[in-house]
């Protein structure tokens, strides 16, 4: 991998300046992408913002920034974006500081601040050999998420794509499934989601086979089918619904038949359920029935310590005698067929009964 040290002034930087919608944010003569079209919007305050234009004004050194060198000779900001935008808008007469505009001010002035130079990162080489660097700039200090380096590894017409969908506050993504997702389309969360879903946990290697489509419409068509499944499947709306892992789920189950006012009245019941502990988890205990899910109210010390009195320390199971701390609590009545977590429900076991007991 080359990673090279270049000093770039701010003339440079901004010449060919451009702001819009359809192409993005691009400068440096055109060979820059500043900020690709519907990724993370410019979120300096303008505290921020001057600070920037102060630092250049007084000459102070700028934090050094990273771009990626593109197989086509382009370049694309990995680190940087917000300090290259409040440059390119001060310069193109976006906003005044200290009540000027650039147009403002004197020539020399003009000249000063177009002559500053900027110390830039080149990284250029294979996928991986980016990755792993801009995970080392990451830990540095960049604080880029893990998206958002995917993003700039595989940059091409793909990545480009899906961000239009699932990269821009109030995005597709977030009008179709925004209140079953956590996180933030503009830190790329939504869209490191979406991917996770439809590659099963192997984003990258999704992200590398798919580089250099055209376009990302096999992603955006998979993720409106996960949701209108859920929204078909659980008709009415829980707020306990975010964040579940809805792709995992309409992989394994989303071909088999299911009837949502059976499933409505179940997960009605479980939410009444004052031993269900994680109401999220419902929703994939519908599926597999697995009570983990459900992280069941467990008996408190007070139960397990009556139980065991009662018992006279004696395993009802193998009728063996074991010190209290050798045992466990357990549910006479099965949770499962209606027992509660109560002390009236609660006996001990020793360990190698309740887990032979569990494993049933």
């Amino acid at each position: 991998m080359k990673i090279e040290l270049t000093k770039i002034t701010v003339r440079e930087l901004t010449k060919g300046y451009r702001d819009s919608n359809e192409e993005g944010i691009v400068g440096y003569s055109g060979l820059l992408n500043i900020r690709p079209k519907y990724q993370r919007e410019f979120v300096y305050n303008d505290k921020q913002r001057d600070a920037v234009i102060t630092t250049i004004n007084n000459g102070f050194p700028l934090n050094v920034m990273y771009w990626a060198v593109c197989d086509d000779g382009t370049f694309e900001i990995i680190d940087g974006q917000q300090r290259t935008v409040s440059v390119c808008q001060y310069v193109a007469g976006d906003f005044a500081y200290n009540f000027r505009y650039f147009h403002n001010l004197q020539q020399d002035e003009q000249e000063k601040i177009l002559d500053y130079e900027l110390m830039i990162y080149l990284c250029s080489g294979t996928d991986k050999e980016k990755l792993d660097w801009f995970k080392t700039i990451n830990i540095a200090g960049a604080k880029l998420t893990d998206q958002e380096l995917r993003n700039a590894v595989y940059s091409g017409s793909w990545v480009s794509d899906a961000k239009r969908y699932f990269s821009k506050s109030g995005c597709a993504a977030y009008k179709v499934g925004g209140d079953y997702m956590t996180g933030s389309a503009i830190r790329q969360e939504y869209l490191e989601t979406a991917i996770s879903w439809i590659s099963e946990g192997n984003i990258d290697i999704y992200m590398a086979k798919h580089q250099n489509d055209a376009n990302a419409a096999e992603l955006w068509l998979y993720f409106q089918a996960v949701i209108n499944w859920v929204k078909m499947v659980f008709p009415k709306y829980r707020k306990e619904m975010k964040g579940v892992d809805w792709g995992a789920l309409y992989n394994r189950y989303g071909k088999q038949p299911f009837d949502s006012l059976a499933i409505e009245e179940v997960v009605a019941k479980l939410m009444q359920d004052e031993d269900v502990t994680n109401k999220k988890g419902i929703y994939s205990y519908i599926f597999d029935h697995n009570q983990r899910h459900l992280n069941i109210r467990a008996f408190s010390e007070r139960m397990k310590r009556v139980a065991y009195e009662r018992q006279l320390g004696v395993c009802p199971l193998c009728n063996e005698y074991f010190l209290f701390e050798q045992m466990e609590g357990d549910h006479i009545t099965p949770w499962s067929e209606g027992g509660m977590t109560i002390a009236e429900n609660c006996q001990m076991l020793c360990r190698d009964c309740n887990r032979h007991k569990s494993n049933k």
